[in-house]
């Protein structure tokens, strides 16, 4: 017989899964915000975390808790939204479960099982944030970080990121194929696999490290061919949106959801990282690169995309937004999933519309304060004059 308090939990869940959600009254014309996260650690289902049977678990413990959800990739088959979720447990390991949802915005419900990856690596400890392309050679490829101990640094925590490869075609079985080497670039995270053929070829969006957390000589986020995607070496890594000082990437920045591709230009949606004194801020940030050369940058609107706002800003590690899934529709909708603080997920929608013309008419960063002003002068200028015609 099932415990008591299971029914209750139970109860609860199904609430939660049902619940409905609304868009803020917050506004910029780019996008709308939800009012609530589409998951989080309370949407795990309850038999991942407890053991149901009263014989062995007689006070209904957790026995395998979950400390966060986030950084999902995503993707969208049969006109169904589909979250590849980084799930964290309370042991502080990582790994993945898919979570379906019909709306896109609620409703989202993990499948029965987490995805058990191929154990190809014996070094690697932990697995997070792949993000999921739906290539034209007919498969669905996850990349994502696979980490493992530095065995040369004394620092317990050092580590060793590379990009880790798996392809699919229905999110239920999953082929390991060889980690992307980079022979210029001794770590790789924040690594995408661009949606076509490039000069024929995979083409990959990279992010030169140096190091596990310090980018180092890495200038921004890299572009890079190879020939074979089960061994995948890339030689030259060309930088594409660069890092630049006193502005959101000045830290670090990296690639977020796979491309997306319109008529006037490939649409990326990335992270950028500046130093404060509470720690690093993230940020997400567009920029658009050409249809033809997707390495070279054609658009680079001012500032940030999203930031992260009220609730959004508590979290595991503070102050965050992070992306590493968007899906764009036939219908020019556009749902951009984002991570608060390493601890849940949201959407904002938008559509390609509105992507393109933030994108192509903000204007870009001048770089220096008195131009910046001078920027919003001639902004005040013309809309003070536009009022004076028009009241």
């Amino acid at each position: 017989m099932l415990p008591e308090k299971y029914k209750e939990e139970v109860i609860k869940y199904e609430e939660l899964i049902q619940q409905k959600n609304e868009i803020t009254q917050d506004y910029n014309g780019i996008y709308n915000r939800y009012k609530n996260p589409v998951l989080t650690r309370n949407h795990i289902p309850l038999f991942w975390k407890y053991d149901l049977n009263p014989a062995t678990n007689p006070l209904f413990l957790e026995r395998l808790g979950v400390n966060a959800v986030m950084n999902s990739g995503a993707i969208e088959l049969d006109g169904k939204f589909y979250l590849v979720a980084r799930i964290e447990g309370n042991d502080r390991k990582s790994f993945f479960g898919v979570a379906e949802s019909t709306t896109g915005v609620d409703g989202f419900r993990f499948w029965d099982y987490p995805i058990l990856l191929d154990d190809t690596c014996p070094e690697e400890t932990n697995v997070y944030d792949m993000r999921l392309t739906k290539h034209e050679d007919g498969y669905i490829y996850g990349v994502f970080c696979s980490e493992s101990k530095d065995k040369k640094a004394n620092d317990l925590s050092a580590a060793v990121a590379a990009a880790g490869i798996v392809r699919t075609k229905d999110l239920k079985t999953w082929q390991r194929l060889d980690n992307l080497t980079t022979l210029h670039s001794p770590q790789q995270r924040n690594v995408v696999l661009h949606p076509e053929f490039v000069e024929g070829k995979y083409a990959f969006y990279t992010r030169p490290m140096d190091d596990f957390i310090d980018t180092g000589s890495g200038g921004g986020i890299g572009f890079g061919l190879c020939d074979d995607i089960e061994h995948a070496v890339i030689g030259e890594e060309i930088i594409t949106s660069k890092r630049k000082y006193h502005t959101l990437t000045e830290a670090k920045n990296g690639a977020g959801a796979v491309p997306i591709k319109t008529d006037r230009g490939w649409i990326h949606i990335a992270h950028g990282v500046r130093n404060t004194a509470a720690g690093l801020r993230y940020v997400i940030y567009a920029f658009a690169t050409d249809l033809k050369d997707p390495k070279k940058v054609i658009a680079e609107p001012s500032g940030l995309l999203i930031g992260p706002m009220g609730a959004e800003r508590v979290g595991d590690v503070s102050n965050v937004v992070f992306t590493n899934g968007a899906i764009a529709r036939e219908n020019g909708d556009v749902y951009l999933y984002y991570a608060s603080s390493d601890t849940r997920m949201h959407v904002a929608t938008t559509t390609i519309e509105r992507l393109l013309d933030y994108v192509f008419n903000t204007p870009a960063d001048p770089l220096r304060s008195v131009e910046c002003v001078a920027q919003r002068c001639d902004l005040i200028t013309k809309n003070l004059e536009y009022l004076k015609q028009n009241q």
